[in-house]
C-alpha cells in the first residue's frame, strides 16, 4: 500500500506556489483507476479499488508480495536489453478501456516507485507508432520521462536528477489543455506548455514494458526495479 507524504516545505515563495497549484490540480482530478500492488504471493490479478473494475494480469515473472522500506508492491528483475526472446510474463497489463484513453481531458499518471537500475517503460498505453497516439512514463538513464503523443503533438518531460537512487519516490505526470507537468515527490520539477490533441487507442495498459516486441526488430524495453502503487485519474 502506498504512503503518502506531505508536500515539503520549500525555500522560495515562486516554489511554493508552482507546488500548491500542482496539489490543488491532483485534489479536482478524480480516479479513473487504482492499483495498490498489495496482493498477497500467488496472486495472478491486480486489483483496481476505484470501483470500476479495471483489473490486470499479473505475468508469471513478476515478483508479487515484495516488502521494501515500509511499503509492499512488485518486483520486476532486470532483463538483458534487447536480448531476444520476448517475455511477456514480465509485463502486468490491463485490458483496453475508453476510460484510460487521455481523450481530450485532463488526464494523470502517479507511480511510486524504486529503483537502482537505468533502464526500461514503467506504464504506457499504445507504443510510438500507434493509430491514436500513446502515453507512456520510461527511465532512461535514470532520469523518469513522461511523454504524451497525441493528433497535434508529442510533449515530453523529464526529472532533472535521477531518481535510480534506491529510494521510493512518487512520480505524478499530468496532461492538461495548456501542457505536460510532471512533479516528483511533491515538487513540480518540470513543465512544457502546448496542446497534445486527442490521444485514443485500442491497446492495453502495459505496466513493465511493451506488449507488441520481439527484442530483435523492436526492443521490449523491460523495467527492472519495484512499483508500490499505480493511479491514473482524469477530469
Amino acid at each position: 500500500m502506498r504512503s503518502r507524504r506531505s508536500l515539503t516545505v520549500f525555500l522560495t515563495v515562486g516554489t511554493v506556489l508552482l507546488a500548491t497549484a500542482a496539489t490543488a490540480d491532483a485534489s479536482s482530478d478524480r480516479p479513473v483507476a487504482i492499483w495498490e500492488m498489495n496482493e498477497h504471493s500467488g496472486a495472478r490479478t491486480m486489483t483496481d479499488s476505484s470501483g470500476r473494475g479495471l483489473h490486470g494480469r499479473i505475468g508469471n515473472e513478476v515478483r508479487i508480495d515484495t516488502r521494501v522500506n515500509g511499503a509492499t508492491g512488485y518486483r520486476f528483475d532486470r532483463l538483458e536489453p534487447d536480448s531476444p526472446p520476448a517475455r511477456p510474463g514480465h509485463l502486468v497489463t490491463v485490458r483496453d478501456s475508453d476510460s484510460l484513453d487521455p481523450g481530450t481531458r485532463d488526464f494523470a499518471v502517479t507511480v511510486r516507485l524504486r529503483t537502482t537500475h537505468k533502464f526500461g517503460n514503467i506504464i504506457q498505453k499504445g507504443q510510438a507508432t500507434v493509430s491514436g497516439g500513446n502515453f507512456k512514463l520510461q527511465i532512461p538513464s535514470g532520469i523518469v520521462e513522461c511523454l504524451f503523443r497525441g493528433s497535434s503533438r508529442s510533449l515530453a518531460v523529464s526529472s532533472p536528477r535521477r531518481l535510480n537512487d534506491g529510494r521510493w519516490h512518487t512520480v505524478r505526470c499530468a496532461r492538461t489543455g495548456d501542457g505536460v507537468t510532471l512533479v516528483v515527490d511533491g515538487a513540480t520539477v518540470a513543465r512544457t506548455a502546448g496542446w497534445t490533441g486527442r490521444i485514443a487507442n485500442s491497446w492495453p495498459v502495459s505496466i513493465g514494458g511493451k506488449t507488441d516486441c520481439d527484442q530483435i526488430d523492436v526492443g521490449c524495453d523491460y523495467y527492472a526495479g519495484d512499483l508500490d502503487y499505480v493511479e491514473i485519474d482524469a477530469r
